[in-house]
């Protein structure tokens, strides 16, 4: 390992001339805190060569309006070097409700795509070979009804179950949080998540089963230390309860995947990734006893940050994206999404998420970053702070474990407080110009203005038609059925995802479905006083 031996020119936080130095990293052992990358703890990365050997999955999130309007997006994305889908749901998908719902109106088709049945998913996927491409769906209270679609998708294509590739997001404690699209009250959202575990162990081999969520975490205003305490407290939860469900903690552990947000501190961000590995691979083998390297190895996909992005200049979160990137990177991500520069404004125009991935590409192809695995280890600045990330996420989960666990943080609140004083903080700093938003606070211009991508207003009553067209066509008797079932199974407490494979299949909707577990588990609604 080359030792630095002079100080850096570019201090880390040059406002409080915070030189690192070798004195900030006194006792610290490179033999065990960093290892060799492909070794435990991976602090390094996961894999020997990381990008030498295979670059991260490019991504590029995005869903609007029908299916048809999003498959024809996928396959331009396609196209242009895309090698990974990822899926926006619309707000009545994501909250279980069917696009003619009186709740539904004016969301259908908004914030992304609007799926309300087989039919819908088969033509969001056509032309799409699914086992060859890989697809990540941002899903969580209602996961379970749209992992179902997909695998009914791909049995039409003729596509074996282990050859499908992917990752469903399916992290619901996120949701009580940071995000509010829960259906369930948490105690039986649990036991959703575990039933998919358990299937997807069996059935789907090369399928992620979660995304554990520390990205809509950060959005609501949580600090980077914060961003990877309440992701791992929930990972926990999620880890406890496949296992108290049975599961080999060495076989899903290999499935379990995280989603992570690049922010604005670039130092902080490469420190935040690194540390996150590290106290992940110790969580899993000291705390839960995993053996198997895989399934101490934290996997996660990066987004950047779209709280950063600015309707004033929307030009400026081009090169926020690019620095947010190149991170995630440096920190060693597996997967990435760019924003596009107009998504403070509406949904991304083609030519902005045209750009966002040329981003991430011109990142793999010129920067040069990509041949040297992990260039930032022995860094003081790195490596200081990412000691100093550790430590306080082990400190906060260690508060968390002392209040009763997450879910008893979560019912109390406690969380949901921790986020909101921190992005009360941060609104603040920004308000008083001690933090600089170029563009908002500073170096402020009027009159720029950026082409809006709009979705049709029509969208929504096609996709209402449609919807009734299908509940008149189907068979009302395999219909109630196979609904009757998906309620036993709720009941019951067998698995749930076979028998809402054939819900899907029997043509049931999305809300129908939904609305089956309902009855069974009731809806949750928020009584935490913040």
């Amino acid at each position: 390992m080359t030792v630095q031996h002079t100080p850096p020119r570019h201090l880390d936080k040059p406002e409080t001339g915070d030189a690192r130095t070798p004195e900030d990293l006194a006792g610290w052992d490179p033999a065990s805190a960093l290892g060799f990358p492909g070794e435990f703890p991976f602090t390094r990365g996961i894999h020997p060569t990381m990008y030498r050997g295979r670059l991260w999955t490019m991504r590029q999130y995005a869903g609007f309006g029908t299916a048809a309007e999003s498959n024809a997006r996928y396959r331009y994305l396609l196209a242009q070097g895309v090698n990974g889908l990822s899926v926006a749901f619309d707000l009545p998908t994501q909250m279980g409700y069917d696009s003619d719902h009186a709740l539904a109106a004016g969301e259908v088709g908004k914030a992304g795509v609007a799926i309300d049945s087989i039919e819908d998913i088969a033509e969001l996927f056509d032309q799409i070979p699914l086992d060859r491409v890989s697809t990540s769906m941002t899903i969580n209270a209602t996961a379970i009804i749209l992992l179902s679609l997909y695998v009914a998708v791909a049995r039409r294509q003729g596509v074996g179950l282990s050859a499908l590739s992917g990752t469903i997001q399916n992290d619901i404690l996120k949701e009580y949080v940071a995000r509010g699209t829960y259906i369930y009250p948490p105690r039986p959202a649990l036991r959703i998540v575990t039933d998919i575990f358990a299937f997807c162990e069996r059935e789907l081999p090369n399928w992620n089963t979660i995304s554990i969520s520390g990205y809509h975490i950060r959005e609501a205003g949580s600090t980077a230390v914060q961003e990877v305490a309440f992701t791992f407290a929930h990972a926990i939860a999620y880890v406890q309860s496949a296992v108290d469900a049975g599961l080999d903690v060495n076989r899903f552990g290999e499935r379990i995947s995280f989603f992570f947000n690049a922010h604005n501190d670039f130092l902080d961000e490469i420190a935040k990734f690194r540390a996150a590995r590290r106290l992940w691979a110790r969580l899993m083998r000291d705390r839960f006893h995993a053996t198997n390297a895989r399934a101490q190895q934290l996997r996660f996909h990066t987004q950047t940050a779209g709280s950063t992005l600015t309707a004033q200049q929307p030009d400026n979160n081009i090169v926020r994206v690019a620095l947010q990137a190149l991170a995630a990177v440096l920190g060693g991500t597996q997967s990435l999404h760019c924003n596009g520069r107009d998504e403070a404004l509406a949904l991304p125009t083609e030519e902005s998420a045209r750009i966002a991935l040329r981003t991430q590409q011109i990142i793999a192809s010129e920067s040069g970053v990509a041949n040297t695995v992990d260039p930032v280890a022995g860094s003081w600045a790195i490596e200081s702070r990412t000691n100093e990330i550790e430590q306080g996420a082990e400190d906060l989960l260690a508060r968390i474990d002392r209040a009763g666990g997450t879910l008893a943080a979560i019912e109390t609140g406690l969380i949901q407080r921790e986020i909101q004083e921190s992005a009360y903080r941060a609104q603040r700093a920004v308000d008083s110009g001690e933090s600089v938003v170029v563009g908002v606070n500073r170096f402020r211009e009027s009159g720029v203005r950026s082409p809006i991508f709009s979705v049709n207003p029509e969208v929504e009553q096609r996709q209402v038609a449609r919807v009734r067209g299908l509940r008149a066509s189907r068979s009302a008797e395999v219909w109630r059925t196979a609904i009757a079932r998906v309620v036993e199974a709720a009941k019951d407490g067998s698995n749930l995802v076979p028998p809402i494979i054939a819900a899907v299949e029997a043509q049931a909707t999305v809300g129908e479905i939904a609305d089956a577990m309902r009855a069974v588990f009731g809806e949750y609604r928020e009584a935490v006083t913040i």
